[in-house]
């Protein structure tokens, strides 16, 4: 079973897995450049860590057909550290980075996905959509004409050559737009924007290399605020692009053999000269729409790249920044959740706003994992909001027996703990009072303070007080934190009154 399941990850779809992966890894080169100089460091620190991670992640990645290199997030946090402390710091904090994600792969955080709405999701696709076109923008303005019009015809080959019978199934068309618009380019001599004109190719492999920092506490207590903060938003980006993949796919993935997979690769990109990496959603949906599925679509991507920039660097230098932009233009396209907007009068407020809140902090900050953190808060607080308006407590009196009953429904928790409390009278008390909690429960330890204040107050206006249905996992809670059937704890319960 594990045989098969290997061989189908790796030889199940070969020829779209190798085409798709020689399109992410033209793709690649720019972006490797442009986010080693947004980390402040040489253009080859880049590239070598997206060879490195994306050939690594192949082998011991969750997912399948998902693409891992250098990325813009993660070289937005680490400008501080190479500004002030210089490259060999921000290799030892990759090697640390990895540490902590295989660290995070073990105590299983992959599970805090669940914890993640569709909401927060759709925003932060949306986001990342957006942020992926913007970043075009510098390469579309200041220009010639000629750059808009190669622009717009790559754009036109990208949708327009699937619908050629035979041979618009069989070649990706993004490749067939890199190839054509660079060929087209040699021959008319175009003077425009090609990746060459990026930052200089490395002419060598990448070497094995240990960090030249001193083994001290103070390298530490440098290098760990970075690393745990690389450590997060590497694992935020990566879990949340599985998502995304698995529902492109339909296919599930293993999470937290993917938070281990990313450290192993950071740890190699770190013993290589590379930065730190995570999971790119742009390059993962080059990947699925251009036919990749398995791990060799990563792993083509990721040593084609290396062969490319060392040996082929002369070919690879004149490809049009206008080609690899339309690419791009593409993937904004694609990966913008258009159903959202159309879905904005149907789905509720509160789903509205996180998504929403999601999009603007994220472009705001530039940092997906703020955006992520505001709308898991904001779902989070609607949740609760919205469970805690299910909260009520049915009464009725027995005037024979002189008993007052309260069924309560729902659950009870932090949220809805004052509300549990208002919906008793204490100002007309009978002598017996029956709480059914049948259909109740209790949640925390604000909740069982609530109930300890509605049994106390009973008592003493000098009711007695009987609780009754009280299931197995809110009896615990209760008996272990509850104090009204400790007569002493009255006045502090009651607050001394």
């Amino acid at each position: 079973m594990l045989f098969h399941s290997t061989k189908q990850d790796w030889f199940g779809n070969i020829r779209n897995d190798v085409l798709a992966g020689i399109v992410v890894a033209l793709a690649l080169i720019p972006e490797a450049i442009a986010f080693s100089i947004i980390a402040g460091v040489d253009p080859k620190v880049g590239l070598y860590a997206s060879f490195c991670i994306a050939v690594i992640i192949a082998i011991v990645g969750g997912r399948p057909g998902m693409i891992s290199a250098a990325t813009g997030a993660m070289a937005l946090v680490m400008v501080t550290l190479v500004k002030d402390h210089g490259l060999q710091y921000l290799l030892a904090a990759t090697l640390l980075t990895g540490v902590f994600q295989i660290l995070a792969g073990y105590l299983k955080l992959g599970a805090l996905m669940s914890f993640v709405s569709r909401s927060v999701v759709t925003g932060f696709v949306n986001a990342l959509a957006i942020l992926i076109f913007v970043a075009q923008l510098p390469e579309l303005t200041n220009v010639t004409w000629h750059v808009y019009a190669m622009t717009a015809a790559g754009l036109g080959i990208i949708y327009l050559f699937p619908y050629i019978p035979v041979i618009g199934k069989a070649l990706p068309s993004p490749l067939v737009c890199i190839l054509a618009c660079t060929i087209f380019a040699i021959f008319a001599g175009l003077d425009i924007r090609t990746v060459g004109d990026m930052g200089q190719l490395p002419d060598t492999l990448p070497i094995f290399l240990w960090p030249d920092v001193p083994l001290t506490l103070e390298t530490l207590i440098i290098i760990l605020p970075y690393s745990a903060a690389l450590a997060v938003v590497g694992l935020l980006e990566s879990l949340m692009t599985a998502t995304i993949v698995d529902d492109l796919t339909d296919t599930e993935s293993d999470k937290n053999r993917e938070c281990k997979g990313q450290g192993v690769a950071n740890i190699g990109a770190g013993l290589l000269g590379g930065m730190a990496g995570c999971a790119m959603i742009g390059q993962s949906i080059i990947n699925v729409k251009s036919g990749g599925r398995g791990r060799l679509s990563t792993f083509v991507a990721g040593a084609l790249l290396l062969i490319m920039v060392v040996f082929l660097s002369d070919w690879i230098s004149q490809i049009p920044m206008a080609a690899l932009v339309a690419v791009m233009i593409m993937v904004s396209i694609g990966t913008f959740s258009w159903d959202s907007l159309r879905n904005l009068r149907s789905h509720p407020l509160s789903f509205n706003i996180s998504m929403l809140g999601t999009v603007i902090v994220t472009i705001a900050t530039h940092n997906l994992a703020y955006g992520v953190f505001v709308g898991v808060l904001l779902a989070s607080v609607f949740f609760a909001n919205k469970v805690s308006h299910f909260m009520y407590v049915e009464k009725s009196i027995d005037e024979k027996s002189d008993t007052a009953r309260y069924k309560v429904h729902g659950q009870v928790f932090f949220n809805s703990a004052s509300k549990f409390t208002d919906e008793f009278d204490f100002k007309r008390v009978s002598a017996n009072v029956e709480i059914d909690l049948h259909l109740a429960h209790f949640w925390d330890v604000t909740a069982v303070e609530s109930l300890d204040k509605v049994v106390l107050k009973f008592r003493r206006e000098g009711a007695n007080v009987t609780l009754i249905g009280l299931n197995e996992a809110s009896a615990t809670i209760v008996d272990r934190f509850g104090v009204h059937d400790d007569p002493e704890e009255i006045d502090k319960v009651l607050g001394g009154h």
